[in-house]
């Protein structure tokens, strides 16, 4: 799992079907996750923009949203109410 900042959304006419209707946010890892790039996620819990999130990568993305068939390698599985 990663924290980071929602800091922006990616739009995105043309995509894999399974992706259809999903929304995709770019997400910065906080500092000490040690983590230097930003992250593209599939967003299923409504997350804005300023907003702090819980990320999961890899299998676990596709799980945590519901998409075992996706091509998912993020996805934001909540909002982070405290630190």
């Amino acid at each position: 799992m990663i924290i980071g900042k929602v800091t922006g959304s990616v739009v995105s006419t043309r995509k894999n079907e399974n992706l259809i209707g999903n929304k995709f946010m770019i997400v910065k890892p906080i500092d000490e996750m040690g983590i230097k790039h930003n992250i593209v996620a599939i967003d299923n819990v409504g997350a804005g923009i300023g907003e702090t999130v819980l990320v999961a990568t890899g299998s676990a993305a596709r799980i945590g949203c519901g998409q075992e068939n996706s091509p998912i390698d993020a996805a934001i599985v909540g909002i982070v109410d405290e630190l």
